[in-house]
């Protein structure tokens, strides 16, 4: 895939998406430089894993109308292939509690042809990104300020979390409380089977990391389970090599994912 491939592509799947759409090309030089816009996917499923387990050369952001964003980049390993997801919307009051309890619309793979493309993201995705969106919006308006928290006493469940010696965070899978991993998956925790624990990987970067601890802390306290991160290295994991793509920098075997 080319740079003046990719490049037509996304802005030809904009061109033909109703209400009018624009499309930005964006460049990485390193690995890190795509977690500002992956990070902010809003997906649980395939495309939140191709954000943070590949090392993406590039993607597009499409722009669309009330503020609609779409997240669009090669499939690794699928050449022909594309995937485009939406990204979590900002502006209009929206607060990190707003989008609790909204399902993520989720992302879905497309072919090559700008055409096709577009045409299974107005059919199969557009519908569920704006009912989603609606929802968030809707949450708004009805509670405009975060619940209270309950103080870390009357939780409950707690979740424990520890550093691994890599640098990840994360805890046994069994000790997870059932309501907690879902909310984990959704900010880039990873189940895997030869550690049995999920865990959040320390190739995110320090600031990424603690940022997606932070907002996945605040969204459990508001569910009345509490967090509770230790600094003990349980064991030791061998960290994630970033390598060039589409070689995946770990596996992933996935608790808690949708396909589309």
């Amino acid at each position: 895939m080319t740079l003046p491939d990719f490049q037509v592509f996304a802005s030809g799947v904009a061109e033909r998406l109703p209400g009018g759409w624009t499309s930005t090309y964006q460049r990485h030089a390193t690995y890190e430089a795509q977690f500002p816009t992956t990070n902010q996917l809003w997906d649980s499923g395939h495309v939140r894993h191709v954000g943070s387990t590949y090392v993406l050369p590039h993607d597009a952001v499409l722009h669309g109308p009330d503020s609609m964003r779409l997240y669009v980049t090669g499939r690794p390993l699928y050449p022909h292939q594309y995937v485009v997801a939406p990204l979590e919307p900002t502006g209009n009051g929206i607060r990190p509690h707003h989008l609790d309890d909204v399902a993520e619309p989720d992302g879905i793979t497309v072919p090559g042809d700008p055409i096709r493309a577009a045409a299974a993201v107005t059919r199969r995705l557009l519908p569920r990104y704006t009912h989603a969106l609606l929802s968030v919006l809707q949450n708004v308006e009805d509670q405009p300020e975060p619940p209270r928290r309950p103080a870390p006493s009357q939780a409950a469940q707690v979740l424990t979390l520890a550093y691994y010696d890599d640098g990840a965070v994360g805890a046994p899978y069994e000790s997870v409380p059932p309501g907690a991993r879902t909310v984990l998956f959704a900010h880039g925790f990873q189940y895997h089977p030869h550690q049995e624990a999920v865990l959040l990987s320390a190739a995110w970067g320090e600031v990424a990391q603690a940022r997606r601890m932070q907002a996945m802390t605040q969204r459990l306290i508001a569910q009345g389970i509490g967090v509770d991160l230790r600094p003990s290295r349980p064991q030791t994991m061998s960290p994630p090599t970033a390598l060039p793509s589409p070689v995946a920098l770990s596996p992933l075997g996935r608790a808690a994912s949708r396909s589309s």
